[in-house]
């Protein structure tokens, strides 16, 4: 580890602080007058806790950059999100794809770390 992310309370005191910069971590402290900074990141972690590290036996750092890189990229490309109406965040910036009869079409399955997601899409 390198650093610790913590909020601003006034449960953590200097000596708090101190402790983890002894063990050589750089201690980040979140926005001033930004509650919701935390929400954020929490949201994120319950999220990736849920959908992949509950899942996944994870075996070193390296397999870990891995398997957060590539759920990310799924992430970020082909999940729905509720706060996008059910979009990707790349299909949010270019609008949603327009409806397809999807009973003329073959469809492509690909799987993702393993099989622990998959992906459709209509094949060419």
């Amino acid at each position: 580890m390198k650093f610790l992310i913590r909020d601003r309370t006034g449960q953590f005191t200097d000596a708090f602080d101190t402790v983890f910069a002894d063990a050589g971590l750089r201690v980040l402290k979140s926005p001033p007058q930004a509650p919701k900074a935390n929400a954020h990141c929490e949201r994120m972690i319950g999220t990736l806790r849920r959908e992949l590290l509950d899942r996944t036996l994870i075996l070193n750092e390296q397999h870990l950059r891995r398997t957060l890189t590539q759920y990310l990229e799924h992430y970020h490309r082909a999940r729905p999100h509720r706060g996008l109406g059910q979009l990707s965040p790349s299909q949010a910036e270019t609008g949603p794809p327009p409806p397809v009869d999807l009973a003329s079409h073959r469809i492509h399955h690909r799987t993702i770390l393993g099989g622990l997601i998959n992906e459709y899409q209509i094949a060419n």
